[in-house]
Protein backbone atom coordinates (compact mmCIF):
# COMPACT_ATOMS: atom_id res chain seq x y z
CA UNK A 1 0.00 0.00 0.00
CA UNK A 2 1.35 3.08 -0.86
CA UNK A 3 2.19 5.94 1.24
CA UNK A 4 -0.85 8.10 -0.47
CA UNK A 5 -2.69 5.65 0.13
CA UNK A 6 -2.05 5.52 4.07
CA UNK A 7 -2.62 8.96 4.52
CA UNK A 8 -6.23 9.04 2.78
CA UNK A 9 -7.07 6.14 4.99
CA UNK A 10 -5.86 7.73 8.04
CA UNK A 11 -7.95 11.13 6.80
CA UNK A 12 -11.11 9.05 6.12
CA UNK A 13 -10.86 7.98 9.98
CA UNK A 14 -10.20 11.15 11.79
CA UNK A 15 -12.88 12.44 9.96
CA UNK A 16 -15.23 9.40 11.30
CA UNK A 17 -13.81 9.60 14.78
CA UNK A 18 -14.07 13.19 15.19
CA UNK A 19 -17.61 13.63 15.57
CA UNK A 20 -17.83 10.96 18.05
CA UNK A 21 -15.62 12.62 20.73
CA UNK A 22 -16.74 13.79 23.95
CA UNK A 23 -17.76 17.72 23.49
CA UNK A 24 -15.11 18.11 27.00
CA UNK A 25 -12.54 16.90 25.18
CA UNK A 26 -13.36 19.57 22.47
CA UNK A 27 -13.53 22.79 24.74
CA UNK A 28 -12.42 23.57 27.98
CA UNK A 29 -14.50 23.74 30.89
CA UNK A 30 -15.87 26.87 32.13
CA UNK A 31 -15.86 27.80 35.65
CA UNK A 32 -18.74 29.02 37.86
CA UNK A 33 -18.12 32.69 38.51
CA UNK A 34 -18.30 33.59 42.24
CA UNK A 35 -21.45 34.68 44.35
CA UNK A 36 -22.68 35.57 47.40
CA UNK A 37 -26.02 34.78 49.71
CA UNK A 38 -26.69 36.03 53.57
CA UNK A 39 -29.66 35.07 55.81
CA UNK A 40 -30.51 37.01 58.22
CA UNK A 41 -30.76 35.73 62.60
CA UNK A 42 -34.14 37.06 62.38
CA UNK A 43 -36.58 38.53 60.10
CA UNK A 44 -38.46 40.63 62.63
CA UNK A 45 -37.12 42.99 65.35
CA UNK A 46 -39.78 44.11 67.74
CA UNK A 47 -38.79 47.23 69.70
CA UNK A 48 -40.55 48.66 73.07
CA UNK A 49 -40.39 51.76 74.92
CA UNK A 50 -37.51 51.04 77.07
CA UNK A 51 -35.20 49.38 73.97
CA UNK A 52 -31.46 50.70 74.05
CA UNK A 53 -30.41 49.00 70.68
CA UNK A 54 -28.99 46.27 69.86
CA UNK A 55 -26.99 44.15 67.66
CA UNK A 56 -27.82 42.26 64.63
CA UNK A 57 -26.39 39.24 63.21
CA UNK A 58 -26.22 38.16 59.64
CA UNK A 59 -24.73 35.12 58.01
CA UNK A 60 -23.72 34.42 54.40
CA UNK A 61 -21.44 32.10 52.20
CA UNK A 62 -19.54 32.66 49.34
CA UNK A 63 -20.46 30.22 46.47
CA UNK A 64 -17.91 28.57 43.98
CA UNK A 65 -15.11 30.31 45.85
CA UNK A 66 -11.28 30.51 44.90
CA UNK A 67 -9.78 28.69 47.65
CA UNK A 68 -6.14 30.20 46.98
CA UNK A 69 -7.51 33.74 46.67
CA UNK A 70 -9.59 32.53 50.33
CA UNK A 71 -6.18 31.87 51.89
CA UNK A 72 -5.08 35.14 50.44
CA UNK A 73 -7.47 36.61 52.10
CA UNK A 74 -8.32 38.79 49.00
CA UNK A 75 -12.42 38.14 49.51
CA UNK A 76 -13.81 41.36 51.63
CA UNK A 77 -17.39 41.50 52.31
CA UNK A 78 -19.02 44.83 52.66
CA UNK A 79 -22.62 44.19 54.72
CA UNK A 80 -25.63 46.89 54.78
CA UNK A 81 -28.43 47.42 56.58
CA UNK A 82 -30.48 50.12 54.89
CA UNK A 83 -33.78 51.33 56.24
CA UNK A 84 -36.77 52.77 54.24
CA UNK A 85 -36.63 56.33 52.16
CA UNK A 86 -38.42 58.69 53.63
CA UNK A 87 -38.36 62.90 52.70
CA UNK A 88 -36.33 64.81 55.19
CA UNK A 89 -36.72 68.47 55.90
CA UNK A 90 -33.46 70.44 57.10
CA UNK A 91 -33.64 73.96 58.56
CA UNK A 92 -30.70 76.27 59.49
CA UNK A 93 -31.09 78.94 62.80
CA UNK A 94 -29.97 81.98 63.03
CA UNK A 95 -29.50 84.91 65.49
CA UNK A 96 -32.17 87.56 64.78
CA UNK A 97 -33.22 90.26 67.46
CA UNK A 98 -31.31 87.94 69.57
CA UNK A 99 -33.34 85.10 69.25
CA UNK A 100 -32.87 81.79 67.26
CA UNK A 101 -35.28 81.31 64.43
CA UNK A 102 -35.48 78.85 61.42
CA UNK A 103 -34.44 81.34 58.72
CA UNK A 104 -33.64 78.57 55.85
CA UNK A 105 -34.38 74.80 54.79
CA UNK A 106 -34.06 72.64 52.83
CA UNK A 107 -35.89 69.35 51.95
CA UNK A 108 -34.26 65.95 50.72
CA UNK A 109 -36.57 63.01 48.81
CA UNK A 110 -36.18 59.52 49.55
CA UNK A 111 -33.22 59.83 52.46
CA UNK A 112 -32.64 56.77 54.30
CA UNK A 113 -34.02 56.73 57.65
CA UNK A 114 -30.95 54.55 58.64
CA UNK A 115 -27.81 53.08 57.17
CA UNK A 116 -25.72 51.06 59.45
CA UNK A 117 -22.41 49.09 57.77
CA UNK A 118 -20.08 46.23 58.47
CA UNK A 119 -16.88 45.72 56.43
CA UNK A 120 -14.28 43.40 56.75
CA UNK A 121 -11.59 45.79 56.42
CA UNK A 122 -10.90 49.66 56.21
CA UNK A 123 -12.54 50.88 53.30
CA UNK A 124 -9.51 51.73 51.56
CA UNK A 125 -8.17 48.49 51.57
CA UNK A 126 -11.09 46.91 49.84
CA UNK A 127 -11.31 48.98 46.67
CA UNK A 128 -10.67 52.62 45.80
CA UNK A 129 -12.75 55.76 46.45
CA UNK A 130 -13.95 56.06 42.93
CA UNK A 131 -16.42 52.27 43.01
CA UNK A 132 -17.82 53.73 46.22
CA UNK A 133 -19.16 56.59 45.00
CA UNK A 134 -20.10 54.94 41.95
CA UNK A 135 -22.15 52.17 43.85
CA UNK A 136 -23.29 54.99 46.78
CA UNK A 137 -22.02 52.30 49.03
CA UNK A 138 -21.34 54.27 52.45
CA UNK A 139 -22.61 56.73 54.77
CA UNK A 140 -20.56 59.29 52.63
CA UNK A 141 -21.78 58.26 49.33
CA UNK A 142 -25.06 57.99 49.94
CA UNK A 143 -27.36 60.02 47.34
CA UNK A 144 -28.98 62.72 48.75
CA UNK A 145 -31.73 64.39 46.38
CA UNK A 146 -33.10 67.95 46.98
CA UNK A 147 -36.50 68.64 46.09
CA UNK A 148 -35.83 72.00 44.61
CA UNK A 149 -32.31 71.13 42.10
CA UNK A 150 -32.50 74.59 41.10
CA UNK A 151 -31.38 75.98 44.34
CA UNK A 152 -27.63 77.48 45.16
CA UNK A 153 -25.08 74.70 44.82
CA UNK A 154 -23.29 75.68 47.79
CA UNK A 155 -26.45 75.69 50.12
CA UNK A 156 -27.71 72.50 48.74
CA UNK A 157 -23.82 71.13 49.40
CA UNK A 158 -24.03 72.88 53.12
CA UNK A 159 -27.72 71.08 54.02
CA UNK A 160 -26.39 68.17 52.56
CA UNK A 161 -23.20 68.07 54.84
CA UNK A 162 -25.67 68.69 58.07
CA UNK A 163 -27.92 66.09 57.10
CA UNK A 164 -24.95 63.47 56.86
CA UNK A 165 -23.68 65.03 60.31
CA UNK A 166 -27.14 65.29 61.78
CA UNK A 167 -27.81 61.50 61.31
CA UNK A 168 -24.46 59.99 62.60
CA UNK A 169 -24.91 62.04 65.55
CA UNK A 170 -28.06 60.24 66.35
CA UNK A 171 -26.43 57.16 65.61
CA UNK A 172 -29.00 56.65 63.04
CA UNK A 173 -25.60 56.44 60.25
CA UNK A 174 -22.82 54.23 61.52
CA UNK A 175 -19.99 52.05 60.58
CA UNK A 176 -18.66 48.92 61.68
CA UNK A 177 -14.57 48.45 60.60
CA UNK A 178 -14.01 44.85 60.64
CA UNK A 179 -17.65 44.01 61.86
CA UNK A 180 -17.50 41.06 58.82
CA UNK A 181 -15.81 37.56 60.09
CA UNK A 182 -14.78 34.93 58.00
CA UNK A 183 -15.55 31.94 59.96
CA UNK A 184 -14.26 29.92 57.27
CA UNK A 185 -12.88 29.88 53.23
CA UNK A 186 -16.08 30.86 52.34
CA UNK A 187 -18.12 31.32 55.60
CA UNK A 188 -18.73 34.59 57.07
CA UNK A 189 -20.60 36.78 59.66
CA UNK A 190 -21.59 40.35 60.18
CA UNK A 191 -22.54 42.43 63.25
CA UNK A 192 -24.54 45.71 62.53
CA UNK A 193 -25.94 48.16 65.28
CA UNK A 194 -29.64 48.83 65.46
CA UNK A 195 -29.83 52.77 67.08
CA UNK A 196 -32.02 52.96 70.30
CA UNK A 197 -34.24 55.24 68.04
CA UNK A 198 -34.22 53.19 64.65
CA UNK A 199 -37.42 53.46 63.09
CA UNK A 200 -40.49 50.96 62.72
CA UNK A 201 -40.67 49.89 58.84
CA UNK A 202 -38.91 47.37 56.20
CA UNK A 203 -35.41 47.79 56.26
CA UNK A 204 -32.99 45.98 53.41
CA UNK A 205 -29.41 44.49 54.34
CA UNK A 206 -27.47 43.90 51.67
CA UNK A 207 -24.19 42.25 50.68
CA UNK A 208 -21.57 43.11 48.42
CA UNK A 209 -18.63 40.22 47.67
CA UNK A 210 -15.57 42.04 46.46
CA UNK A 211 -12.23 40.18 44.97
CA UNK A 212 -8.90 41.31 44.86
CA UNK A 213 -10.49 45.34 45.07
CA UNK A 214 -13.00 44.66 42.04
CA UNK A 215 -16.99 43.70 42.50
CA UNK A 216 -17.81 40.65 41.49
CA UNK A 217 -21.84 39.88 43.00
CA UNK A 218 -24.10 41.42 45.54
CA UNK A 219 -27.37 39.85 47.58
CA UNK A 220 -30.24 40.87 49.45
CA UNK A 221 -32.57 40.05 52.05
CA UNK A 222 -35.29 42.10 53.81
CA UNK A 223 -35.93 42.79 57.68
CA UNK A 224 -39.22 44.19 59.59
CA UNK A 225 -38.44 46.69 62.43
CA UNK A 226 -41.84 46.71 64.77
CA UNK A 227 -42.98 48.03 67.72
CA UNK A 228 -44.03 45.63 70.32
CA UNK A 229 -46.53 45.65 73.28
CA UNK A 230 -48.89 48.99 74.41
CA UNK A 231 -46.66 51.03 71.83
CA UNK A 232 -47.41 48.68 69.31
CA UNK A 233 -51.27 48.76 69.98
CA UNK A 234 -51.57 51.96 70.33
CA UNK A 235 -49.60 53.01 67.14
CA UNK A 236 -52.24 50.94 65.31
CA UNK A 237 -55.02 52.69 66.83
CA UNK A 238 -53.69 56.03 65.70
CA UNK A 239 -53.04 54.37 62.68
CA UNK A 240 -56.36 52.33 61.85
CA UNK A 241 -58.96 54.76 63.35
CA UNK A 242 -57.38 58.04 63.66
CA UNK A 243 -60.16 60.10 64.14
CA UNK A 244 -61.60 58.31 67.33
CA UNK A 245 -57.53 58.22 68.50
CA UNK A 246 -57.87 62.12 68.00
CA UNK A 247 -61.12 62.73 70.42
CA UNK A 248 -59.57 60.21 73.28
CA UNK A 249 -56.90 62.46 72.86
CA UNK A 250 -58.57 65.38 73.25
CA UNK A 251 -60.53 64.11 75.89
CA UNK A 252 -57.74 62.80 77.79
CA UNK A 253 -56.28 66.09 78.10
CA UNK A 254 -59.82 67.34 79.66
CA UNK A 255 -59.35 64.96 82.41
CA UNK A 256 -55.85 65.34 83.18
CA UNK A 257 -56.42 69.39 82.86
CA UNK A 258 -59.58 68.87 85.30
CA UNK A 259 -57.82 66.30 87.37
CA UNK A 260 -54.43 68.68 87.91
CA UNK A 261 -57.20 71.42 89.08
CA UNK A 262 -59.05 69.62 91.40
CA UNK A 263 -55.73 68.50 93.42
CA UNK A 264 -54.19 71.69 93.07
CA UNK A 265 -57.07 74.02 93.68
CA UNK A 266 -56.46 76.49 96.89
CA UNK A 267 -59.83 76.61 99.18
Amino acid sequence: MSFARLAALAGTLMAILLPLMPAAAQAPETTNPENIQIGLSTDRVSITADFSGADLTIFGALDNADPLVSRHGRYDVIVVLEGPPRPVVVRKKNRVLGMWINTQSETFVSVPVSYSVATTRAWQDVTNPASYRQMALGADNITLIPADKTGDTETIAEFTAALRERKKASELFSERVGGVHFLSQSLFRATLHLAPNVPVGTHRARAFLFKNGAFIDESSAQLSIQKAGFEQRLFRAAQENSFLYGVAAVALAFLTGWVGRVVFRKD
